[in-house]
């Protein structure tokens, strides 16, 4: 199928528009702006950037019969723990029976009411969880009491998840702001396994020690770790419909390499300036995993990398609630890891990677969601990096910046890379493997993106 895509769109870059699969109000071009070390400006690349009539975006706002504007907040792709990755942390971290997880989050938008998404999504038993609340985090794993609810689900006040599902609860009325810390705490009354996590949270959670502390201002910790498990998103009631962006993309959506329990993803730095600006801005779903790829799921031995974009697609981008813009930032690990941590038979070609990103632009497209897609950034001195690989990725990029598959371009390469030796990052900009980046090279690519891309009419 996708060598067949391939062949259908290889080389093209223009497309007959007399039948657009949106109903344009207008084509507007806006001008992104990559920055380098100390503020020179790299160029001024022009992207198209399209809006849909409301008529063709039904989903986008998030409003239900009840007259609510749910929006997504935070929220978090799952997968399958790496027995490797658990060993490295601490085993203990998915045996939770008896004990109760508290994990913190901060979301990108503020709303006067708060819900939660529990994911049993590839546990093969159900998950009973016996009570949840919600608080206002304190410091690490404290919280403020006073804000502290209970959480119910369907009016329970607990809930079972069925195996490969979701649950989500019921309206919790706590206020809380934009850029909020918030503790998600779960108690797990049976012996459970977390089977479905966010591996690599950059961000400590916390295991108590036996008995269930939902509401106590602090937990009595038996554990830390950096993985969220089961909470795989967080949803807020807006006073009016503002949208949610999704970031789709692999480890460096992920935040490798970044400081942990800073918020120093690129997206935690999107999110800050969004929340800054003067008009009501989207939230933004972080939902990288790292080592996804576009077109294959993940290696029988690295489970932790996660379905691929095309089949995460429905769970991660369409489910999530109020979505209206699509940030893809997904290749390097379909140009590197075949021959490396994954099977040389699934090499890619650079026509099967665009066909690939290219069903993302539709797959959006169709729903209504506005799609954008950011270059592929350098990896010359990683342990991935082949002359092959590189010359995929130039091309891959070339398709990117002249394409009109997306409505507009977030050239994050021209941002993080050595004018001296485009191949590789600057060294300001480098996380130390010559792959994924410092929080001031993930600073400086959320600083690239220009906010007019998300900007209501």
């Amino acid at each position: 199928m996708i060598d067949q895509l391939a062949k259908a769109n290889s080389g093209d870059t223009h497309h007959d528009h007399t039948e657009p699969r949106m109903t344009l109000t207008r084509r507007r071009w806006l001008v992104a702006t990559a920055t380098v070390a100390g503020g020179a400006a790299l160029g001024r690349v022009p992207v198209r950037a399209r809006q849909a009539t409301p008529e063709a975006t039904p989903l986008v706002a998030g409003h239900d019969w009840r007259g609510e504007h749910w929006v997504g907040s935070w929220a978090r792709g799952m997968v399958i723990p790496s027995p490797a990755i658990a060993n490295e942390v601490a085993n203990e971290i998915f045996e939770l029976g008896d004990r109760t997880l508290r994990q913190i989050v901060r979301l990108s938008m503020g709303g006067e009411q708060i819900r939660i998404r529990l994911a049993n999504t590839f546990g093969d038993q159900p998950i009973i969880v016996g009570a949840a609340s919600v608080a206002l985090r304190d410091h690490d794993e404290a919280i403020d009491p006073a804000s502290a609810h209970d959480v119910t689900f369907s009016g329970l006040p607990g809930a079972t998840i069925p195996a490969n599902a979701i649950v989500l609860s019921d309206p919790v009325d706590l206020s809380v702001s934009n850029l909020a810390e918030l503790a998600v705490s779960l108690y797990f009354p049976e012996a459970t396994t977390g089977s479905t996590v966010h591996g690599l949270a950059f961000q400590t959670n916390y295991i108590s020690s036996a008995g269930d502390f939902t509401k106590e201002a602090v937990l009595p910790v038996e554990t830390a770790m950096q993985s969220w498990v089961f909470l795989t998103g967080v949803d807020v009631d807006v006073a009016a419909p503002r949208g949610a962006i999704v970031c789709l993309g692999d480890s460096i959506t992920d935040g490798e390499l970044s400081t942990p329990d800073t918020n120093h993803r690129w997206s935690d730095i999107l999110a800050d300036r969004l929340a800054a600006a003067e008009e009501a801005m989207p939230g933004v779903l972080n939902l990288g995993i790292a080592g996804n790829r576009v077109l294959h799921n993940a290696p029988a031995k690295w489970p932790l990398y996660g379905p691929g974009a095309l089949a995460r697609f429905d769970r991660d981008v369409l489910a999530q609630p109020g979505v209206s813009h699509l940030i893809v930032f997904e290749g390097i690990n379909d140009i590197a890891l075949p021959g490396f941590d994954a099977a040389a038979a699934e090499a890619v070609t650079a026509d099967q990677l665009i066909a690939g990103l290219r069903q993302l632009a539709e797959r959006a497209h169709e729903h209504g969601i506005v799609a954008y897609v950011s270059t592929i950034t350098p990896y010359e001195g990683s342990d991935v990096y082949t002359a092959q690989g590189e010359a995929i990725r130039t091309a891959v990029n070339d398709w990117i910046r002249h394409g009109d598959a997306f409505d507009a371009v977030i050239d994050f390469d021209a941002v993080v890379r050595d004018p001296d030796h485009p191949t590789r990052h600057l060294a300001a900009y480098d996380g130390g493997d010559f792959l994924h980046f410092s929080d001031a090279g993930y600073k400086a690519m959320a600083e690239s993106i220009d906010l007019a891309l998300f900007q209501p009419d």
